[in-house]
């Protein structure tokens, strides 16, 4: 069960990191990036937790806690 939920947390953090790099892409972000020399803050923010998620699951499919095994 362990690792399904990591699965799903790895996808949902796959999804993240696509939105915050498509984000990244955008005009706002174009803009921003003119003025300040870095992307938006919610791409930033997409892609920091996209990654952490991502982190989260491998962990989770890889190494599966080692709880009671009934």
């Amino acid at each position: 069960m362990n690792r399904i939920a990591g699965i799903a947390v790895l996808v949902v953090g796959l999804v993240l990191v696509l939105w915050g790099l498509n984000a990244s892409d955008s005009l706002g972000s174009g803009i921003s990036r003119i003025f300040t020399g870095a992307p938006t803050q919610k791409a930033i923010w997409l892609m920091i937790g996209g990654g952490l998620l991502v982190a989260a699951g491998l962990g989770s499919i890889f190494y599966p806690s080692r709880g009671n095994p009934t």
